[in-house]
Parts: C-alpha cells; sequence; structure tokens
C-alpha cells in the first residue's frame, strides 16, 4: 500500500505541513553491522574513536527529527537512527519552486517526493515545511549580492547557518523534537574534561563536510545528530540498498540546488538585472585590456572564459566592484601566505586571547595546512600559512582545525602580503 498524505492545503500555502503516515507496517529488515552502529559518541553514549563492535544505548522516548533532503545520505540518517532506538520523525523544506528534472536538487518538489517515499516505506510521520522565502531572501539573494560586491560566496555554510541549523531547527523544535539530524560527513563529541561540544571530523575523509559546519554552536552541537559520519559512503550506500529505500540508487547532485547547470553568472546576471559591458579588464601596471561582461562573471585565479587574447595565459588577480575593474596578472600573483577573515566564529563559544597554532583551509576541496591564526578582535582574525596559498577569494571560508576537530572559521575579507 502507498502512505497516505494528510495536508493542511496544497503546497503553495505558506507554512503547511505535510503529515504523511504509512499504513504499511515495515517487515522487520536485517541490521546492518548490528554490533557495529556507529553512531556520534556525545549523543549516542559510546566512544566515537573506536569502530568496531561499539555498543548501542537504547533512546526509546528521545525524539528526532531528520531533515530528509530526498538524497540517500539523509535517508540512511533516518534509518539508523529508527534501528537505534529513537522516535523519528522526517521534515523537509521546500526551498525552490522550479521544476528540478532528475530529482537531485534539495528542496525541489521532486526532492520532497523522494522524501515522502522514503518516510512511507520507514514508517516515519512526515512533514513538509515552506521557506521558499526566507530562502530566497538569507540564500538566493545574500549569494548574488555577494557576487555584485566582487566576492564569491558559499551558499551551502549561508543555508546552513540561516535556514537549516537556523529555521529548521526551530520547527523540528516545535514539534517535540529533542534533536535535529541530518545525512552530513561529521560527528560530534563531548569533551570529558571541559564539558563543550567538540566538532570533528568525519571517518570517511572524502567526504567530510565539517568545512560546511564550522559556525555551529556550542548550543546547537547538543541538540544535533549526525548518524554518518563514523561511516564511508560505500558502507551507506550499502546500507540503504540493503534496506530496499526508493533512493538507494539515487546519484548525488553536485550542484547549488538553486542553479541547475551550474551557470552561475547567468543565474546571478539575471537576477541582478546586469548585462552587456560592465567594466573593464586592466593588468597589474593598469594597462587598459578591454570591457568585461560585468564582475559576476568572474572570481579569483580564473583563467578560463575571460575573452583576453594576450598570448600567453593571464588569471583574474583581483576585483574592484567599486570601479567595476576585474585586476588580471601571471600564475604566481594569485600565490600569498596570509588572510584576513571577518565574521569570525569559535566552536567553544570563545576568542582565544593569543595566536593558535592550527591546519587551516581556504576552500572545501583544498588541504588543511599549518598555520597560526590570530585573533584581532571577537570577530576578526588573521591567518598566516605556512606555505603559499593560491587565490584566496573573498567571499568563500577559511576554516581552522586542531588535529580532527574544528576550532573556528571565518569568511575571508581579503589576502594580504607579509
Amino acid at each position: 500500500m502507498i502512505p497516505m498524505v494528510f495536508t493542511t492545503g496544497g503546497i503553495e500555502n505558506k507554512d503547511c505541513l505535510y503529515f504523511s503516515v504509512s499504513i504499511r507496517f515495515l517487515c522487520i529488515l536485517r541490521l546492518f553491522h548490528e554490533t557495529n552502529l556507529r553512531l556520534s559518541a556525545c549523543i549516542c553514549g559510546f566512544n566515537s574513536d573506536s569502530r568496531s563492535k561499539q555498543r548501542v544505548v537504547s533512546m526509546s522516548g528521545k525524539k528526532v527529527a531528520v531533515a530528509m533532503s530526498g538524497g540517500v545520505d539523509s535517508s540512511v540518517a533516518a534509518l539508523l537512527l529508527k534501528q537505534a532506538g529513537y522516535e523519528v520523525i522526517g521534515i523537509t523544506m521546500q526551498i525552490w519552486s522550479r521544476v528540478d528534472h532528475d530529482g537531485r536538487a534539495c528542496g525541489s518538489l521532486s526532492a520532497i517526493d523522494d522524501a515522502q517515499r522514503v518516510a512511507g516505506h520507514l514508517n516515519l510521520a512526515h512533514y513538509v515545511v515552506d521557506f521558499r522565502d526566507e530562502f530566497e531572501e538569507k540564500v538566493v539573494d545574500y549569494f548574488c549580492q555577494e557576487y555584485r560586491r566582487g566576492r564569491t560566496p558559499n551558499p551551502c555554510i549561508r543555508c546552513n547557518r540561516c535556514i537549516k541549523f537556523g529555521l529548521l531547527r526551530e520547527k523540528a523544535r516545535a514539534l517535540g523534537a529533542e534533536y535535529l539530524a541530518t545525512g552530513h560527513y561529521a560527528r560530534i563529541q563531548k569533551d570529558s574534561v571541559s564539558g563543550l561540544y567538540r566538532l570533528v571530523t568525519a571517518v570517511d575523509e572524502n567526504k567530510d563536510q565539517t568545512y560546511f559546519l564550522y559556525r555551529l554552536n556550542q548550543q546547537q552541537l547538543g541538540q544535533t545528530l549526525f548518524p554518518l559520519g563514523s561511516y564511508h559512503k560505500a558502507e551507506v550506500r550499502l546500507m540503504a540498498e540493503e534496506a530496499g529505500l526508493p533512493v538507494a540508487e539515487k546519484p548525488e547532485s553536485q550542484e547549488i540546488c538553486f542553479i541547475p547547470g551550474g551557470r552561475y553568472s547567468d543565474f546571478v546576471g539575471e537576477r541582478l538585472g546586469v548585462g552587456g559591458v560592465s567594466g573593464s579588464f586592466r593588468y597589474a601596471d593598469g594597462t587598459y585590456l578591454g570591457p568585461h561582461r560585468g564582475i559576476h562573471c568572474y572570481t579569483i585565479g580564473q583563467r578560463k572564459g575571460l575573452g583576453l587574447a594576450l598570448g600567453h595565459p593571464v588569471f583574474v588577480t583581483g576585483i574592484d566592484a567599486e570601479t567595476g575593474t576585474v585586476w588580471v596578472g601571471e600564475e604566481e600573483e594569485l600565490h600569498k601566505t596570509s588572510l584576513l577573515a571577518v565574521d569570525v566564529s569559535y566552536v567553544s563559544g570563545f576568542s582565544p586571547a593569543d595566536p593558535q597554532r592550527v591546519r587551516a583551509k581556504i576552500r572545501y576541496g583544498s588541504p588543511a595546512v599549518e598555520a597560526v591564526v590570530t585573533p584581532l578582535s571577537d570577530d576578526q582574525a588573521r591567518v598566516d600559512f605556512a606555505v603559499l596559498q593560491r587565490a584566496i577569494t573573498p567571499g568563500q571560508a577559511v576554516v581552522w582545525y586542531e588535529r580532527d576537530a574544528v576550532l573556528g572559521g571565518g569568511t575571508i575579507l581579503q589576502a594580504v602580503d607579509e
């Protein structure tokens, strides 16, 4: 039988909740790794550093809302939590109205349908919350305005901060959930001495997503579960197949959810109403090289798509939003050892009094390298790297770690010379 869906209105209605209850009882699932269910230590009550025969504490009566995106990761997160004894409900955000034909975009109509099918399969109550207006204002508008300012934003970090661990967390609490769980690859541990929560990198280094989560504070960490943090992606996919989840073979999306096809410049240009020639290229010495298509079309380190025939490769080395100038130069001009960061936050909630020796990274795909973070104020810091960093980009995040734990991070303001 298919799940019955009770609604308080059509999906166009603001703040409506979709409540779906399966009238099909789930057959007993063969537990995957029965004695090896690896959930976050600080919440589930066992040591996540041990990777074999870990004890799962019964969590009967603990209610958790799983942010179900319709993908395999959040679906398996719900599965694991149900197996661990939680009272699990599913909650899905509608954040985007455009039709998503391949079903990969988070928050699209097809993704919501996938989440509802998984909830029915697992016999979970499922809710859909309409955050389209909030997402438009806090993420999409922010994304476009940052490009207008000559910066390159990270919308996933912004969404986590304002929507997922902000508005969605509030909705989960309103539904009586003690915890919000997601399909992120990260771990949470509680320090036995300080009593502080630690945000720790995932076992699967290739999937670790702590870079996008560095803004989580102590209260949020204490009310959050990351069930996948101690698993590798291949294990997660296998568990989905073993449980017969409807999305077990669903491919991952590599794109920004609200920009299908990945054409950032077209999307931003359309939203901002800019087009045609709106600035000039200049060489490092000030030489005028010709007009460009708008500063929103470029980012630091870019070589392709400049349309400059100079007889040798040049790269975007700077963007001046006030004058509309895109500066270009040689590869070596991109390499810097220091940056200034603003809107800095620390996982502990406290800004350190002295410089810290850390490992830091300037983008998700970059390796973390040795660095020194010097606080300049409560929300500003200077980061000095031990080795040259290529294309330090304003608007992106710099995140720093002590071994496998996130200490903090901030938004890159600018690269600075020594």
